[in-house]
């Protein structure tokens, strides 16, 4: 069952972006977790063979059926602005930080 499965990734990862590898929000949002140095596990939905079901499932958990879909610390982020917008915000390093995404002395 795809959200069954969806779950299990988001509750054993620090961080996770459901993606689709020809999204340039997608590539914004992962370029920007590599450039704080955060560790996250990527599912790239168009490469997957359960991917449509899979964000069919993410869509009827979280309400976004849209990519990126950013879960930090088990919690449902967003997309690429709550993400991008967190980090303006300075919100993003310390909670990469929690979850255990990004040493404390490597955060940017």
């Amino acid at each position: 069952m795809a959200l069954a499965k969806a779950k299990e990734i988001v509750s054993s990862n620090p961080v996770v972006v459901y993606s689709k590898s020809y999204c340039p929000f997608c590539v914004q949002v992962k370029q920007l977790l590599s450039q704080l140095g955060a560790s996250f596990k990527a599912i790239e939905l168009d490469k997957e063979s359960d991917g449509s079901e899979t964000q069919s499932a993410l869509a009827q958990w979280t309400g976004q059926r849209t990519v990126p879909n950013v879960f930090i610390g088990g919690n449902h982020i967003g997309g690429c602005d709550s993400t991008t917008g967190m980090h303006k915000a300075g919100k993003l390093v310390p909670l990469l930080t929690e979850a255990g995404a990004i040493n404390s002395s490597s955060s940017s």
